[in-house]
């Protein structure tokens, strides 16, 4: 038995280092890929300050580097967030974007940009509360003797549309602010830098934690209302735990980069495929997934009509809106 536990944690380890590889291998490629393609030599020239001053330093330390480690946050972000909701709702096709999180933390995101731009320092914590209010709308709207994964999948899509038509009347009626809202619309890592960087860090690192301290508990959540309250878990309880980790990782990841659907959706499922439904090994490999699936369609929005650049929230659609066509008509809705 003693053998079997160390041969499993050793393909635990195996697994996730196979996947923060890959990782690694796709932040790189989004270094040195551009409209200007850097040598590898430079970017390691670069971070090991053995040749400061070089023509591409300021490209490689104050462009690519910090967009690529914003995107790889905000990649982690959104997969765990998708995989939580997922779980906690138990609907395969949930995610960030279509369960309205993401619009509801647009909309309040959005009037501080918009309504109330000087009290910027408040944006995360009050999308947030968009987050979760949105969340909480969706949950109570779709119960009815417990959870229905379709009806809340159903109740999601038009609590989405209708917190995005609220978006879209605070852009009527503050039109001569329209510009700077526009980026936030489609979801873009373009001018993301630093300050960027330490904003997202503290979310993150919260929401990893709380998330995998509770990866357990989701294991008998995924087993049915029924048969986790046998097990003595307190259903509903951890459910609005895991729903106030997905909208805290979902809001910080929309308030830096505005409304980027999809990588929740797709990325939960190419993890669950790829090693299980254990959430001890899937929130893992999905915050890896993440920053892999997100530094790779950012690159590609950059190179594709090269020097001309897509927002990333393009690319994304472009692959998640067939992707979801897909799962529902495998699900024979």
């Amino acid at each position: 038995m003693d053998k079997f536990k160390s041969n499993v944690r050793l393909w635990y380890w195996f697994i996730l280092l196979f996947f923060a590889l890959v990782a690694g291998l796709s932040m790189l490629i989004s270094v040195v890929s551009g409209a200007i393609s850097i040598p590898i030599s430079d970017v390691w020239s670069v971070l090991t300050s053995s040749h400061s001053g070089s023509p591409s330093q300021d490209i490689i330390w104050n462009i690519r580097f910090p967009r690529t480690i914003v995107a790889a946050l905000v990649g982690m972000n959104l997969a765990l967030s998708g995989a939580l909701l997922q779980g906690s709702m138990r609907n395969s096709m949930a995610d960030p974007y279509i369960m309205g999180v993401s619009s509801g933390a647009g909309l309040f995101g959005m009037m501080i940009l918009i309504v109330f731009p000087s009290y910027g320092y408040l944006l995360t914590p009050v999308a947030f509360v968009g987050g979760m209010v949105a969340a909480l709308l969706v949950y109570l709207l779709a119960w009815r003797n417990g959870v229905n994964p379709m009806r809340v999948m159903l109740v999601g899509v038009a609590v989405s549309a209708f917190l995005s038509s609220g978006i879209s009347g605070l852009l009527t009626f503050y039109s001569d602010r329209v510009e700077s809202a526009l980026t936030f619309m489609v979801g873009g890592l373009s001018t993301r830098s630093w300050p960027h960087i330490e904003m997202l860090l503290p979310y993150t690192v919260i929401g990893l934690i709380l998330a995998f301290i509770g990866s357990q508990r989701m294991n008998i959540l995924m087993l049915g209302d029924s048969e986790a309250k046998s097990l003595g878990l307190r259903v509903e309880a951890y459910r609005l735990y895991f729903t106030a980790i997905a909208a805290l990782l979902a809001a910080s990841a929309v308030s830096v980069v505005g409304l980027l659907g999809f990588v929740g959706l797709i990325v939960p499922h190419i993890a669950r495929l790829l090693v299980g439904s254990d959430y001890r090994i899937l929130l893992p490999v999905s915050a890896l997934l993440g920053i892999t699936v997100l530094t790779l369609s950012d690159t590609l929005a950059r190179i594709i009509f090269a020097p001309i650049e897509l927002p990333v929230g393009i690319v994304m659609g472009m692959l998640g809106a067939p992707f979801f066509v897909y799962l529902i008509r495998r699900k024979g809705v």
